[in-house]
């Protein structure tokens, strides 16, 4: 076979302009053409070795659904995906491949790596407008039964490959909509709705049944569901909100990113009146953090009508852990940054909060995360005046669904300890992952924990009943 060509740069992705799309919560990039995707496609160099399946954290097979997409082939592209991975589209959009598949690929040597993410939502894309993006049901049931706790992307992914191997499965969600984190998180901007419910649809389109407003805890015990279904995954990621102690975090217009987003996402609020979900707009808006769910909410309040914007974070823009993408797009969009920055008292009048007083940082030696810490700048303060802040620090795991099981073993921070090798609990029968498990991570890590526990668990249950491989 003759050398292929190497072509530095990626075929780039039409997006809505910044002056427009600050205007809507329409998606921001607009994906590939049929015609942009080959010629995209086209840059692969078809390695024998590839490293990028290796960087994939549920193992696509990254040349084969790029060689179908170059081929023109485009059924057979998703399909391929489809056998490691139920929510491409999903995935296409919001996994960081910049730092996993993307970051194996040997272009990325000499030039841009290949655009696998936009490739994968471009084929999912162009496959469900066709009615074609569906998975083959299993050829035969097993007559075994298991229960999913949660609907976000570990327990979606686990439902899946449990469905995939011919056992009934029921999902059961808090929330009266599927998708978790997906749904009430993520921005219409960043991953409209329709993505998540179409491919929540295929996940039921395997017979999967998801029971809404169900919470695990309070409805039910973890024991009602092990004596009912006999095995259990818990994926209900880590929703508790972290606040910083700082003075003022209880005044009006003081929201977690958790709730800001919620009620934005989930509940429409900004499309209040229309929907009765009512939110302060601010007209100044602070929020503190540097990760994705920090630009989500920037971008957010900036699309429900702020003047200004700011993200401040204690460290430079360097050690943000957003994608970078993402930061580029807040950039473009006016969103101000204060890097070097720790909130330190959020100031109030009758209640409501009219500013944040600053401390400057800067940056010392690199703390357990490999980031330099950042060290504050003796006696060097500064104000900004906000009517809304929003703390976007982080998450913890919600104690509920444990607190009804004592006997389930937790770490020190109250997450949930397994074995890494199969994602099992100390309770027979029951297994754990995604964020419940590690705390906040990404999509895709928490899928690749959702697959690996399903695994297990098909070998669990055949084991346990031999009738069933027969």
């Amino acid at each position: 076979m003759a050398k292929k060509e190497l072509i530095k740069d990626r075929v780039p992705v039409a997006r809505q302009r910044p002056e427009d799309r600050v205007k809507n919560f329409d998606e921001v990039a607009l994906g590939y053409t049929p015609e942009e995707a080959r010629r995209e496609a086209a840059r692969c160099l078809e390695c024998r070795k590839p490293r990028c399946v290796g960087g994939c954290p549920v193992g696509i097979d990254i040349p084969r659904f790029i060689s179908d997409i170059h081929g023109g082939d485009f059924s057979s592209s998703v399909a391929s995906i489809l056998e490691e991975n139920l929510l491409p589209g999903v995935c296409g959009r919001v996994c960081p491949q910049e730092s996993q598949c993307e970051a194996e690929c040997v272009l990325g040597r000499k030039g841009d790596p290949l655009a696998i993410g936009k490739l994968e939502r471009f084929v999912a894309d162009m496959e469900a407008e066709k009615g074609e993006l569906e998975v083959p049901p299993p050829e035969r049931r097993s007559g075994l039964s298991a229960a999913v706790v949660g609907s976000g992307p570990a327990g979606l992914t686990a439902a899946a490959e449990l469905a995939k191997r011919g056992h009934d499965v029921t999902v059961f969600e808090s929330l009266h909509v599927a998708g978790g984190v997906l749904t009430y998180g993520i921005p219409e901007f960043r991953l409209p709705q329709k993505v998540v419910d179409r491919e929540v649809g295929t996940l039921r389109s395997l017979g999967v049944e998801i029971v809404l407003d169900f919470v695990v805890g309070k409805t039910a015990t973890l024991s009602d569901l092990k004596r009912d279904y006999g095995l259990v995954f818990i994926g209900i990621g880590a929703g508790l909100p972290s606040f910083m102690g700082i003075t003022g975090e209880n005044l009006n217009g003081v929201y977690s990113a958790n709730e800001f987003l919620t009620r934005s996402n989930l509940m429409l609020a900004s499309r209040f009146p229309e929907y009765d979900t009512p939110v302060r707009k601010g007209n100044k808006v602070i929020v503190v953090g540097g990760g994705n769910v920090a630009m989500d909410s920037a971008r957010t309040a900036l699309r429900m009508g702020a003047e200004n914007v700011y993200i401040v974070y204690r460290r430079s823009r360097v050690e943000m852990p957003a994608r970078e993408e993402e930061i580029e797009h807040g950039e473009e969009e006016g969103i101000i940054f204060h890097m070097l920055t720790n909130p330190v008292e959020i100031f109030s009048d009758d209640g409501s909060c009219t500013g944040v007083k600053c401390q400057r940082m800067e940056l010392g030696e690199p703390d357990e995360s490999g980031r330099r810490r950042p060290v504050p700048v003796a006696g060097d303060y500064f104000s900004l005046d906000a009517d809304t802040v929003i703390i976007a620090i982080g998450t913890r795991a919600n104690p509920l669904l444990a607190s009804s099981e004592p006997g389930l073993s937790l770490n020190g921070r109250g997450y949930i300890e397994v074995s890494p090798e199969t994602g099992s609990t100390n309770i027979e029968g029951v297994y754990a992952g995604g964020d419940i498990v590690t705390g906040s991570a990404t999509v895709i890590e928490a899928m690749g924990a959702g697959k690996l526990a399903a695994w297990h668990m098909d070998a669990f249950m055949r084991r346990a009943d031999p009738a069933s491989a027969t």
